[in-house]
């Protein structure tokens, strides 16, 4: 019998609806929903009305790709306001023969969870790094293990509550349930990351519009999560500045002719852009390239600041593995190398079926996640039958619901 998941992508710079339809171990893409996002700056919602138009038009769009009424949804979340710690939770084991069960491991993570944090926050995931059962070590699943204490390791993210309010409040107007949010670099772990990988060691950096989002990854679990207030803006607005031209101008400019690596393009290569004035000139490749990897070694410098802080400085076989828009522009995985001395990759979702042809860029691997972290949760619910929706008239609700008489 085929479940169905929902997941809603709402970055900076996009607005992604998708729904899947789960049969046995397989993922297939049956409904999508892209608009332009609004109303979003770095993560977060800064104007309600706004992000509630266009999380509005990509459900319709999936509603009616996929021929089901969505009502709950799977929710990605980013921002400054995200933070993360370690904790330990410590109970000792039912004396019924039986050894470690169930109740057994939620209690320990109920007591890993204890933790002071200000009433303006909340945790959003808790996620158990390892056990220890008595003098063992390491332990991956306790179930049925035998001895006297469990312990467990935690990686708990928090964010602010204000914040995952008003993404809240932007699904709610348009008849959408946060059923869960899910942070985009775990998100996109799921979506891109080899088992491998996880085992021996990698970080997953995912460089959005407005922010890079970053999870290391160790021992197959989640070492440490941090969320980075820099993404392809920062870039765009770099090379606005530069050329004195207006903002889609730039970004045009930035996919079409941008490069990480100055050295490798020969100066006398030129492109003609139109800056504010309308007086057309012409603009050496080069020294765009030089204003792109400026920014963009910001970027891996404040990752590799985070990878020392998580206290895991050490090896990273694995090496970064690059996703999100950002990851698209040429060059930057020869960037990540030099700045990390690490091994890297641009990454797209893997294993897709479907509605996939759009879904093949770095740029979707949060969107694609959302629905493989709903495969492995009990987040997966039943739809209802599709019925007709005036779209046109429940945008219009909203903004008369929103906006000022």
């Amino acid at each position: 019998m085929e479940e169905i998941i929902f997941g809603l992508d709402i970055g900076t710079t996009k607005v992604c609806a998708l729904v899947g339809e789960v049969r046995g171990n397989q993922l297939q893409i049956i409904g999508m929903g892209v608009q332009p996002a609004r109303g979003m700056r770095k993560g977060m919602v800064i104007d309600v009305a706004e992000a509630s138009v266009a999380i509005a038009k990509a459900v319709e769009e999936a509603e009616q790709t996929s021929g089901y009424d969505l009502s709950q949804a799977l929710v990605s979340m980013a921002g400054e306001h995200i933070s993360s710690l370690n904790n330990r939770g410590v109970v000792g084991i039912g004396r019924d023969g039986e050894g470690v069960n169930a109740s057994d491991i939620g209690r320990a993570l109920d007591a890993a969870q204890a933790i002071p944090i200000p009433h303006n926050r909340q945790i959003v995931h808790l996620i158990p790094r390892s056990y220890t059962v008595d003098d063992q070590n390491n332990v991956r699943s306790p179930l049925g293990m035998h001895g006297f204490r469990l312990e467990v390791e935690a990686h708990i993210v928090t964010g602010a509550s204000p914040a995952l309010r008003n993404l809240s409040h932007c699904t709610q107007n348009v008849g959408i349930r946060s059923e869960a949010f899910i942070l985009n670099a775990l998100a996109s772990a799921e979506a891109v990351l080899e088992p491998t990988e996880r085992e021996m060691g990698v970080v997953i950096a995912d460089i959005g519009g407005g922010t890079t989002d970053i999870a290391l990854y160790k021992d197959g679990n989640v070492w440490h999560t941090c969320v980075i207030p820099l993404g392809g803006y920062h870039i765009t607005n770099d090379v606005a500045i530069g050329l004195r031209a207006p903002y889609d101008v730039a970004e045009m400019v930035k996919i079409r002719y941008g490069d990480c690596r100055p050295d490798q393009i020969d100066p006398a290569i030129m492109f003609t852009v139109e800056p504010f004035g309308g007086e057309k000139i012409q603009v050496s490749r080069q020294d765009l390239a030089h204003v792109i990897e400026a920014r963009v070694e910001e970027v891996f410098n404040l990752v590799l600041q985070e990878i020392e802080r998580s206290g895991y400085d050490g090896l990273l076989p694995a090496g970064i593995v690059l996703t999100g828009g950002t990851a698209q522009l040429r060059g930057i995985a020869d960037i990540a190398e030099r700045v990390l001395n690490v091994p890297a990759r641009v990454a797209t979702p893997k294993n897709l079926v479907g509605l996939v042809d759009e879904l093949r860029s770095p740029a979707f691997a949060t969107s694609v996640g959302l629905l493989r972290w709903g495969m492995n949760g009990p987040q997966v619910y039943q739809p209802r039958p599709s019925v007709q929706v005036d779209w046109g008239r429940r945008v219009g609700e909203i903004l008369k619901a929103l906006l000022p008489g």
